[in-house]
């Protein structure tokens, strides 16, 4: 028995997981992008996210009207936090856990083989790539630069990877979808520490 664990990962051109200023899909949403989320978020997973990230899809699911929405609050979710209430987290289906991310997603990866997906969670899922528990990135490419408007970037400052590409897919003729399988490239690097808790 062994789960899969994905990393679902929005960027500009330049590796940036945002933009101020920008709008939500930095402008470039599209019928196929939608229906690759709704796709995606049908699936039979566990959404596993940071406390940040929580708080806002959390918000998000009742502020904004998008398609795959309904699924991701119909999926059994588990966030990593020392601070969100885990008798009332605040969103259907939601298990709050405070304790180590990497010894629990371990545990996780063992015990059960319902895949899980990880979106956003910066640091979480830094945190795991380093600590080699990472199956999938799946990266989702938009055709723009944030140049020095760009913020939580993934990749930036974590550990070498290599990737073997296993699937590529353009959406509404401008954004590409890149899978990747990850292996750690080297040693780990000193401060880097797959430790988390969140």
């Amino acid at each position: 028995m062994s789960a899969t664990f994905t990393v679902d990962f929005f960027s500009t051109l330049d590796g940036y997981g945002m933009a101020e200023g920008w709008p939500g899909y930095w402008g470039k949403e599209g019928p196929e992008l939608r229906e690759d989320r709704v796709r995606t978020f049908a699936q039979d997973h566990v959404l596993v996210l940071g406390a940040t990230t929580y708080r806002e899809f959390a918000s998000f699911v009742t502020t904004y009207d998008e398609p795959y929405f309904d699924s991701m609050t119909a999926a059994p979710k588990i966030v990593f936090s020392s601070t969100i209430d885990p008798a009332a987290p605040g969103w259907a289906r939601t298990r709050v856990l405070d304790e180590d991310a990497v010894t629990a997603v371990e545990r996780l990866k063992r015990t059960t083989d319902v895949p899980m997906r990880s979106h956003g969670s910066i640091s979480l899922n830094r945190a795991l790539l380093a600590a080699g528990l990472v199956d999938r990135v799946e990266v989702m490419v938009f055709p723009v630069v944030a140049g020095r408007a760009g913020g939580s970037a993934l990749f930036h400052g974590g550990v070498e990877l290599d990737l073997d590409l296993v699937e590529t897919t353009i959406l509404d003729g401008r954004t590409v979808k890149l899978v990747y399988e990850p292996h750690l490239h080297g040693e780990i690097p000193e401060g880097v520490g797959p430790r988390l808790r969140a």
